[in-house]
């Protein structure tokens, strides 16, 4: 018999609900999407279907209109303690996580429902994969194989580009990346006008980085993000999401004449399945150990999948 006294858990600065408990929250909240929608809004290998919307992406957009109506009433409050006008600036949601974990789907499904709340905001989606460094500069500076890594990005860009919408400033461009070519777009940029929200989504939305030696002040794009939201997984899963996605590319998108991955559609299964186990093992995993999950404590709320891509879990950073 065990006679230790009971102890309390020990606190957590998140609130944790079941996948049942978070849907009650949807409330009365109106489903705006249909099937043609989800079908439009999907990225490869990352399922989703009407219950997912209505369980778990409802009362986030819920919650998240909640938050943006009061960060705006916070703005009104400002102004008539300042007793002039300023530009209000957009609120910033930024998606983060893992590669295949599904960050694509939730910011366009969040976007969607978002943009469909009843005072109909103007919302933005950007990518920070346009602000990785060409192709030919990471092969100049021998980072093709840490492709997806911070040094691999132009951070500064980035940084600029968030702290001008943070500054109210209009019509703020970002390149452009393709994803067929595995590049930037030369000469392609995204403006982002003067929208109510700007959704951005990447690896690494969510990072630090060492604060410089001489004592200057270096801000990071996180500090610039209204709302954090990290995509979790155990990495048997994601591992085996990766594999089966670039599998599923190898019979489409890698066969157009254009994709940089061309020449994986024309080799063996075999020597197929070989490189997205490498390149997961190689690249992708230690990326994730190292940079993307220790910003998972930084996010206000952590989605957690289980197996069939499905959300099993919510923790809301408590207030």
């Amino acid at each position: 018999m065990d006679d230790r006294p009971n102890r309390p858990p020990s606190p957590s600065p998140y609130a944790t609900f079941s996948r049942e408990a978070w849907a009650a929250l949807r409330a009365d909240t109106p489903m705006t999407l249909d099937d043609a929608d989800l079908a439009r809004l999907a990225s490869l290998n990352d399922p989703i279907d009407m219950d997912e919307v209505e369980q778990i992406y409802l009362p986030i957009a819920r919650l998240l209109a909640f938050y943006v109506a009061a960060r705006q009433q916070l703005f009104r409050a400002t102004q008539r303690f300042l007793g002039h006008s300023e530009t209000r600036v957009p609120y910033v949601i930024a998606v983060a996580g893992s590669v295949a974990v599904g960050k694509s789907t939730t910011a366009r499904v969040l976007r969607a429902l978002l943009a469909r709340w009843p005072n109909m905001p103007e919302v933005d989606l950007v990518t920070t994969d346009g602000f990785l460094w060409p192709n030919a500069v990471l092969a100049r500076d021998n980072l093709m194989a840490r492709k997806g890594f911070p040094e691999s990005y132009d951070v500064q860009g980035l940084l600029r580009f968030v702290s001008d919408i943070k500054a109210g400033k209009k019509d703020v461009t970002a390149p452009m990346y393709s994803h067929l070519v595995y590049d930037v777009v030369p000469g392609e940029r995204t403006v982002v006008g003067s929208p109510d929200i700007v959704i951005l989504e990447g690896l690494n939305v969510l990072q630090t980085g060492e604060r410089p030696k001489n004592g200057r002040v270096t801000p990071f794009v996180s500090d610039f993000i209204d709302f954090g939201i990290y995509l979790d997984a155990d990495e048997p899963l994601l591992r085996r999401w990766y594999v089966e996605r670039f599998m599923r590319l190898r019979e489409t998108a890698f066969r157009d004449p254009q994709s940089y991955f061309r020449k994986y559609a024309q080799v063996s299964t075999a020597e197929a399945l070989e490189t997205a186990e490498k390149l997961w093992a190689e690249t992708n995993l230690p990326n994730l150990r190292e940079n993307i999950r220790p910003t998972r404590a930084r996010a206000d709320l952590i989605l957690k999948k289980g197996r069939s891509h499905r959300i099993d879990e919510v923790r809301l950073r408590k207030i």
